[in-house]
C-alpha cells in the first residue's frame, strides 16, 4: 500500500464499473475499518461477504472480517498465531454446499475449518500447506501445495510432505488423489498455487512465477 492505493477490496458491474469499495485507500493498520494485505473473498449462501487478510513475511492481522451484501462490517475473527483459531497468513477462503468456510491458513500448513460465526470446527493437515483451495459442488476440497519443504527454521518448513495438488471429499477428509507438480523451465519456479475446477472435473492451476495456466483432464 502507497501513494494512496492498496489494502482495498472492490466489487465491480459486469461492465466495470465500482459498486462498493472496502478499506481504506493506501492505508493498513488494525483498526476495524482497514485492512492489512487483503488475501481472499469468499461469499456466504446469503450473500453475506468474507475477506481473509494477512501475508508473509509480516503475516498482518491474520484475520478473517464479515461483511454484510451491502458492505456493513460484522465481525472479525481470529489473530496471528499457531492455536486453534488463529491463523498464519490465510491465504484463501471458500465455503463448502454446508455453509462452512475453508480456510488456507498457509504458513500453519493446514486447512482450517469454520462456522460462519467465527467458531473454529478443525484442522487438517493432510492436505499439504496450502497456497490454494478450491470446493465444488459435490463438495470435493481440492488443495494446492506451492511450498512444502524440510527446512528447518524456514516459515516454508513442512517435512514429510511434497508439493502439489491433492484432493478429497470434506465428508471424511480422507485424501483420494495426489497431483505432482509440472515440469518447469527453471528449477527456482515453485509449483502452481491457484487452484479451481470446472464443471466436467477439469482442474486448472495457476503458477505466479511461471506465468503458467495448467489444465489437468480427468483420465
Amino acid at each position: 500500500a502507497k501513494d494512496g492505493k492498496g489494502n482495498q477490496v472492490f466489487k465491480f458491474s459486469p461492465d466495470g464499473k465500482v459498486l462498493m469499495t472496502l478499506g481504506k485507500a493506501g492505508q493498513g493498520g488494525t483498526g476495524p475499518d482497514v485492512f492489512d494485505r487483503p488475501t481472499g473473498i469468499a461469499f456466504a449462501p446469503n450473500g453475506d461477504i468474507f475477506i481473509s487478510e494477512g501475508h508473509a513475511p509480516t503475516f498482518g492481522n491474520s484475520r478473517i472480517t464479515k461483511f454484510d451484501k451491502n458492505g456493513k462490517r460484522l465481525a472479525s475473527f481470529g489473530h496471528l498465531g499457531t492455536g486453534d483459531g488463529e491463523f498464519k497468513s490465510p491465504h484463501v477462503i471458500a465455503f463448502d454446499s454446508q455453509g462452512r468456510l475453508f480456510v488456507a491458513d498457509r504458513s500453519n500448513s493446514r486447512v482450517d475449518i469454520f462456522t460462519q460465526d467465527g467458531k473454529f470446527q478443525m484442522s487438517w493437515k493432510q492436505f499439504g500447506r496450502p497456497s490454494g483451495i478450491f470446493i465444488d459442488k459435490n463438495d470435493m476440497l481440492y488443495v494446492s501445495d506451492s511450498e512444502s519443504e524440510d527446512k528447518p527454521g524456514a516459515d516454508t518448513h513442512n517435512p514429510g510432505c511434497k508439493r502439489g495438488i491433492r484432493g478429497g471429499s470434506i465428508k471424511d477428509g480422507k485424501v483420494q488423489f495426489y497431483i505432482p507438480p509440472p515440469p518447469v523451465s527453471d528449477p527456482k519456479f515453485p509449483p502452481p498455487e491457484g487452484v479451481a475446477v470446472d464443471s466436467k472435473g477439469n482442474i486448472y492451476a495457476a503458477a505466479v512465477q511461471a506465468t503458467d495456466v495448467y489444465k489437468y483432464v480427468k483420465k
